[in-house]
């Protein structure tokens, strides 16, 4: 299920949204201009490297920023044009209602922090793993649990592929996204690899489940109970 635009009316401009877009996109063009070797040193410098935060202690060429930093730098690196347009049409899609409940400052904070709660937790999943992760998905999952929580009944424009389309239930298609992740995260550990197939599901998961958690942190945990169609 792919969702096109919600019906869930936001009552200031999503500032942050779109400057995290903005960001996202900036960054992205610059890494087209990169020879393919200037690319590689990027992304294993800024690209969130597991193994990195397991050595760091010990490893005296490994700093705490060299280990930690990309927690965060990697959010604004993205792997493709489908990678990098996946990621920011759901935040413009449900980060301008996040960003209106929390505010610009503290939905700022919280969906870096969601990031680097994601980070951590594909990083538990592959302790050993040389292998830099990058991109937003996981500060956007964040968003994602966010908006469970605050907006389950908002109607969501939803493309079924080959079929229809369809306005449903924000958690239905929110629960149904959680789902593939747990599946997919799951079964690529039973095939042998935490992060089968390039993805790091598990970073889906946590980030999703940070952005449950954090949103209470962050004082917007009250749930609307307003349901919105889309016309």
């Amino acid at each position: 299920m792919i969702p096109l635009r919600d019906a869930n009316p936001s009552h200031r401009p999503p500032v942050v949204t779109v400057l995290v877009i903005a960001a996202n996109v900036v960054a992205f063009l610059y890494e087209l201009l990169l020879s393919d070797a200037a690319l590689e040193r990027l992304v294993f410098t800024f690209g969130m490297v597991p193994a990195k935060l397991t050595v760091f202690p010990t490893h005296p060429q490994i700093g705490f920023g060299d280990a930690f930093l990309p927690l965060v730098t990697s959010m604004f690196l993205h792997g493709g044009w489908l990678h990098l347009i996946g990621n920011m049409w759901f935040l413009w899609i449900f980060g301008d209602n996040v960003e209106d409940r929390l505010g610009h400052l503290r939905y700022l904070g919280f969906y870096v922090l969601c990031g680097v709660v994601a980070g951590l937790a594909h990083a538990l999943f592959n302790l050993g793993s040389t292998i830099p992760t990058v991109g937003a998905s996981g500060a956007v999952a964040g968003v994602l649990g966010a908006y469970f929580l605050l907006f389950p009944r908002a109607r969501i424009l939803t493309l079924v592929p080959y079929l229809f389309l369809i306005e449903l239930p924000a958690y239905l298609i929110l629960l149904y996204w959680l789902v593939v992740q747990l599946f997919s995260g799951t079964a690529s550990i039973l095939a042998g690899g935490a992060a089968g197939g390039g993805v790091a599901w598990w970073a889906h998961v946590g980030g999703f489940v940070a952005g449950m958690v954090l949103l209470r942190v962050f004082g917007g945990g009250r749930r609307s109970a307003a349901v919105y169609r889309i016309s």
